[in-house]
């Protein structure tokens, strides 16, 4: 088996973490450069206990290009996991979303443009946000996809009309798996980011001649998710909520639908794109295929948990956000092999066993940020 040295740019995250495991397991070189955010990291400005300590760690900001430059030095392979995460918050702290994700990319793109390296390949994080609202079907016009909702599209004559309608006729529609080949149509800061972050490494990296992948991730959750940031993944914001012993806040009617993929499935699809040459210059949607509603996702963590809070419906629009999205993985699948391997029950039991698990070490950061979160939004104009 080829052995690499591999720089993952993020890798003390929620996801990086997990890789950074993977790959020392089978034998590669791993260094991590991260700045160990303190939104992320609660255990900052020290590394997470669950680093892999086989590691070389870094400390570093993505946008210190000085720094960036001498990390690279004989690298074989980049993964750039490195962003400011969290949807939502990225409508009111622009600046820091576009400096963290498109300035930083840009940052890591300069350097290996304008610097000896012997980077062969540049592995990119990107996210389903980038699509809007998901592919439909229309009766009368097939598959379209609409335009992303408004407060004043949804709150029609005082009565809440949460789903879209036809583009084109008006008419109901059925929600579909959404392609690689569905219009980009981003509905939030964050999601203008990542798409940015796409075309700059797909441009560069065709110029140069830097075989580049890009993986849009769907909702990922297990363990290692930040439990200290409210605007991480709804799995993660529902337990914080449930184990404080509050109900958890359910945006809209509770019936939108995401797919939720496990972080062990992310990093089989990461490792898959840096082993296959057909990966080079394509972008593939991680995910599981399987929709989920948000309702679902908030009962079934109270059941594991064997915890009795009512759920909160706000029957409230949170700007930016999708009513329903779930991915279309023929491509990755027939192109890489790749196939999701942990059912979402099992997923969510894994995840809050090592909530559990971890609790005394963790408490600080287990404390309900919801409604913080809530006021923030609604202090922005965003709900």
């Amino acid at each position: 088996m080829v052995t690499y040295k591999i720089l993952i740019t993020g890798g003390a995250g929620f996801i990086g973490s997990h890789l950074v495991h993977e790959l020392l397991n089978q034998g590669h070189y791993v260094i991590v450069f991260d700045n160990l955010d303190p939104q992320v990291h609660s255990y900052s400005p020290q590394t997470p206990p669950y680093l892999d300590s086989r590691v070389e760690f870094i400390h570093g900001d993505i946008t210190n290009a000085s720094t960036l430059q001498k990390v690279l030095n004989d690298v074989d392979i980049v993964y750039h996991l490195a962003a400011k995460v969290g949807v939502a918050q990225s409508m009111y702290k622009i600046a820091d979303f576009v400096q963290n994700n498109t300035t930083g990319t840009s940052v890591l793109l300069d350097s290996l443009v304008n610097k000896p390296n012997n980077v062969r390949k540049l592995i990119i994080a990107s996210s389903m946000s980038i699509y809007g609202e998901g592919a439909y079907w229309c009766e009368d016009h097939g598959i379209v996809y609409p335009e992303n909702r408004s407060k004043s599209e949804i709150f029609i004559n005082q009565k809440n009309i949460w789903d879209p309608v036809c583009p084109l006729c008006r008419k109901s529609l059925i929600p579909k798996p959404t392609s690689e080949l569905a219009p980009a149509n981003p509905s939030t800061v964050y999601a203008y980011t990542k798409l940015q972050q796409e075309n700059l490494c797909m441009l560069i990296g065709k110029t140069y001649g830097i075989p580049v992948s890009i993986l849009r991730f769907f909702g990922t959750y297990g363990s290692h998710q930040a439990l200290s940031n409210p605007y991480t993944g709804v799995c993660a914001i529902f337990a914080t909520s449930i184990l404080a012993g509050n109900s958890p806040l359910i945006y809209e009617d509770g019936n939108q639908s995401r797919d939720l993929i496990h972080v062990s499935d992310i990093c089989q699809a990461l490792q898959l794109v840096m082993e296959k040459p057909e990966a080079n210059y394509e972008i593939f949607n991680v995910g599981t295929g399987n929709p989920v509603s948000i309702i679902e996702v908030a009962n079934a963590i109270k059941k594991i948990l064997n915890i009795q809070v009512d759920n909160q419906i706000l029957y409230k629009f949170r700007a930016g956000d999708v009513r329903h999205i779930f991915a279309d993985i023929t491509k990755i699948s027939e192109k890489l092999g790749f196939k999701p391997k942990m059912p979402f029950k099992e997923g969510i039991r894994e995840f809050l066993s090592w909530i559990q698990s971890e609790k005394s070490r963790l408490y600080s950061s287990i404390s309900d940020h919801a409604k913080d979160a809530l006021n923030q939004l609604q202090k922005s104009k965003l709900v």
